[in-house]
């Protein structure tokens, strides 16, 4: 089916009080296997693409873009492509023909005065060009290499005052909001302050984004959604799954040399872990 529009599941979602489920693939593996464990599932989903995982493949975002197009275009489910913490202007300026409807635009490093004129800039650029904008206010952290940060220090977290302000002087479509979780966790043990994300919800008009998901408990993701978060990212789940089937496969054939055996058993990993993660987000009740 046409691409979908991630403005469009991500209103559905906030409309109903639920959530959109949103993984980042870095491989066709991970496209294919989003795309499968959202089909199992039912589901829309959306399939981001990172700027470190661009950087990755080489600094060329049209491969994995125009693949991950190819896969949703021909999934029985509605699939959005979104380009996720872009913080360089040329990359965002590659997403409206690369086939993106939607951009994380990420200046969150920089002091709130300039993150708000950085991003105001972005939005302007890109509602022009009819593609909805997410930004974040806060700190999620654990990007880029760097160890999580204290997602609990001072000024950490998003503050609803300055989230008011900052979706009104910004224009954004969608914010990504600080509230305990942290990028690149490898345990769920993410303590979420599901008081300040009441808050935020009665604050600011705009739906909410949950970044660093895959550090959350079933049972605070379903908090989260019931709150107000309308898309919920998730990375480090599906390369968890997918390095730790791979391990297991090279464990018990270590005469395996073609790559096809253990990326197949990674890619159906993946897919398990997606349905899963979309089952609790649409079911209202950890699995």
């Amino acid at each position: 089916m046409p691409l979908a529009a991630t403005g469009e599941l991500m209103t559905r979602a906030a409309r109903a009080r639920t959530a959109v489920a949103a993984f980042n693939v870095i491989t066709l593996e991970h496209v294919e296997a989003v795309v499968t464990g959202a089909e199992a599932a039912g589901s829309p989903v959306v399939l981001q693409v990172s700027e470190n995982a661009v950087r990755f493949r080489h600094g060329r975002l049209l491969p994995l873009a125009r693949a991950a197009a190819a896969a949703a275009e021909r999934a029985t489910v509605p699939v959005a492509l979104h380009l996720d913490h872009v913080q360089s202007d040329d990359l965002l300026r590659q997403a409206p023909t690369a086939g993106f409807s939607s951009v994380m635009y990420d200046a969150s490093r920089l002091p709130y005065a300039g993150n708000l004129a950085a991003t105001a800039a972005a939005v302007t650029w890109a509602h022009a060009r009819g593609l909805w904008i997410e930004a974040e206010l806060g700190q999620v952290g654990g990007k880029d290499g760097r160890p999580p940060l204290d997602a609990h220090a001072p000024g950490a977290r998003t503050d609803p005052d300055e989230a008011r302000a900052f979706v009104t002087g910004t224009g954004i479509d969608a914010l990504a909001v600080a509230i305990g979780s942290a990028h690149a966790m490898t345990t769920r043990t993410a303590d979420l302050d599901h008081g300040l994300l009441a808050r935020l919800s009665a604050a600011v008009s705009v739906p909410l984004v949950l970044h660093g998901s895959s550090g959350v408990p079933d049972d605070a993701l379903v908090a989260a959604v019931a709150g107000g978060i309308a898309k919920v990212n998730v990375g480090t789940a599906l390369n968890m799954a997918m390095t730790g089937s791979i391990r297991r496969f090279l464990g018990d054939h270590p005469e395996a040399v073609d790559s096809r055996t253990y990326l197949s058993a990674g890619r159906e990993a993946m897919a398990r872990e997606v349905t899963r993660i979309i089952g609790v987000l649409t079911d209202g009740s950890p699995a």
